[in-house]
């Protein structure tokens, strides 16, 4: 988590030598992580996202999620699939860096559990369902189209995730 705070602090300061926005109508991005920690004790959460900027601020897409564990006498699998919206808030901030972008949204989607196990007899979707998230996140991009990426909040099967960012542009 030390690390998230570290990389997060130093996106926020270096946005402050601002010269170009790096969010922009149109742009289609690709989000690619795993997950710092899990909502579940054990498995590696992974995901992707993937958004298209339909305004100068706003940009829709969707996401998914996997995590996988066993316990004892019991394994599940958990797979998150939703849509998200991002504000891109760089401009209302006055951030004109082209190597930041920061922004946060909500997303909404479906949760799906699987379970096998001994004694529990869970059966093969307890737990799943609707899900409401909401996220903040930034990207710092190394050059004009991949970065690195972080994200808190709750976006799937863990709340808070680091990866590689992609401008598909």
């Amino acid at each position: 988590m030390k690390i998230l705070s570290t990389f997060i602090l130093s996106i926020l300061t270096i946005s402050s030598f601002a010269q170009n926005g790096a969010y922009s109508k149109g742009d289609k991005l690709l989000n690619i992580g795993i997950g710092v920690n899990s909502y579940y004790d054990g498995g590696i959460p992974l995901g992707a996202s993937f958004e298209k900027g339909i305004t100068e601020n706003i940009s829709l897409g969707a996401q998914a999620d996997y995590l996988s564990a066993d316990y004892a006498s019991v394994k599940f699998t958990a797979i998150y699939v939703g849509l998200r919206a991002s504000y891109h808030v760089n401009k209302l901030l006055h951030i004109e860096n082209d190597k930041i972008d920061l922004y946060g949204g909500p997303t909404l989607g479906y949760r799906s559990f699987s379970w096998k196990d001994e004694d529990l007899n869970l059966g093969d979707d307890y737990g799943s369902g609707l899900f409401l998230g909401v996220y903040i996140g930034g990207r710092y991009y190394i050059n004009k189209h991949i970065g690195l990426f972080a994200e808190l909040g709750a976006i799937g099967s863990t709340n808070a995730r680091i990866g590689v960012a992609f401008k598909l542009n």
